[in-house]
């Protein structure tokens, strides 16, 4: 992704591009079908100036390349991922401090329902917004969603400890994956 690039206009969709940051050459290559032939070079030392170059770049460059391979469902999948960690760890912090697995369970679907909102609409589906519906509404409507499936989720999970010698986290851990699973068949649908 470095160096000199050249292409032919007529290969190119420039309406198809939607760039972020400066990789423009990495959108041209992954939103249009095109030859690509590599000039090899050699860098030499910088004379002036400084690299922009540095960790936060590169974590741009890993999350652009994986929204161009997946689309918003890269997005999607790491927010919920960091949701039934943090979901799990404040369940068995809650525990740890003498509270109910219950009690826990609930306070740790309703906080990670409300940072999972909150981290989808400032990171995946931004662009997705439109002025049909306004944020209170699509909280709303996913806290509605959401609520529903921690209420099942934990209605199961109460089953499950109560009737079994089954650990409470263990359990959560299992009803989070395969509600995992639900939900994204359930948005793989539309």
């Amino acid at each position: 992704m470095t160096g000199f690039f050249a292409a032919h206009r007529a290969t190119i969709d420039i309406s198809a591009l939607q760039p972020r940051g400066f990789k423009i050459l990495l959108e041209i290559l992954a939103r249009n079908t095109v030859t690509v032939v590599e000039e090899p070079f050699v860098f030499d030392e910088r004379q002036a100036g400084v690299s922009r170059a540095d960790f936060q770049q590169g974590v741009r460059f890993v999350t652009q390349l994986a929204a161009l391979r997946f689309g918003h469902l890269s997005g999607f999948v790491n927010i919920g991922a960091a949701g039934a960690v943090t979901n799990l760890l404040i369940m068995a912090g809650l525990q740890a401090l003498g509270v109910w697995y219950i009690a826990a369970a609930i306070i740790s679907a309703a906080v990670t329902i409300v940072g999972n909102f909150l981290l989808q609409e400032r990171f995946d589906f931004r662009d997705l917004r439109g002025p049909a519906a306004s944020g209170c509404i699509r909280f709303a409507r996913s806290f509605a969603f959401n609520g529903v499936e921690a209420t099942v989720r934990t209605a199961v999970l109460w089953a499950v400890v109560e009737t079994t010698t089954l650990p409470g986290i263990a359990m959560q851990a299992v009803l989070i994956g395969i509600g995992f699973m639900l939900r994204f068949f359930h948005h793989s649908q539309r």
